[in-house]
């Protein structure tokens, strides 16, 4: 084990950057949680007991693909074989796991979150519900990641949520979305049975949003132009 600094300083950074960002927005609470960005055969990971809303770049370990300490003064997460297996399974870059007020709200009651709006097609769209295990546990990993196969999120029932990317920003933005969802389930169900877009409606999203490039800032083209 290394104490060196200079290990992965910038996604140490980064990965604070994130949870302080999450805790503004209110999805994280407490040392509740944990976040990590993998590059090459490292990552960085929030140290277990730390508050993450207020983190500080020092309070990111860095560990192998093993789990193995190579860099920072302070034991990983509890979480860290979900992590890792979240990385081992789909290699992917960057990993977010919170205790989201309405997403745990859901995982309390839901088998899992239908996809009720559009944007959640770029979570994989309906978004399973891994069963119930304790926490930092081989079951709940495998739990899981079983869940998340095809998805980029993945509720845990009775405990929280877990979304990944290829990048942290894009994590932390899938964590977001997915709370937003959540939020917007619960109040439609308030109202009544939520409609559910089905498989050709989805399609036909899917099929606009390439179409058209949905989600990107793109110029006016000259003929538009010509006509101001």
């Amino acid at each position: 084990m290394t104490d060196s600094s200079s290990e992965l300083s910038e996604e140490r950074a980064a990965v604070a950057d994130a949870c302080r960002r999450l805790g503004a927005e209110g999805l994280l609470i407490g040392t509740a949680g944990n976040v990590s960005v993998r590059v090459g055969e490292r990552v960085a990971i929030t140290a277990t007991g730390a508050v993450l809303a207020a983190l500080t770049p020092d309070q990111v370990t860095v560990v192998d693909l093993d789990g193995k300490v190579v860099a920072g003064t302070l034991r990983p997460t509890s979480e860290l074989d979900l992590h890792l297996g979240v990385y081992h399974r789909y290699g992917t870059g960057a990993v977010v796991h919170t205790h989201a007020p309405m997403a745990t709200a859901l995982s309390c009651v839901l088998d899992e979150l239908p996809c009720i709006h559009y944007q959640l097609l770029s979570l994989g769209g309906t978004v399973r519900v891994a069963p119930y295990a304790t926490f930092g546990t081989p079951e709940l990993a495998e739990s899981v990641l079983t869940a998340l196969d095809g998805r980029s999120a993945a509720l845990m029932a009775n405990h929280g949520a877990l979304t990944h990317a290829p990048a942290l920003d894009k994590a932390v933005e899938h964590a977001l979305l997915l709370e937003w969802a959540c939020g917007v389930y619960q109040r439609a169900a308030a109202l009544g049975p939520p409609r559910v877009l089905d498989a050709q409606q989805q399609l036909a999203v899917i099929e606009a949003a390439v179409a058209r490039d949905y989600g990107t800032t793109q110029p006016v083209s000259p003929v538009q132009e010509g006509t101001r």
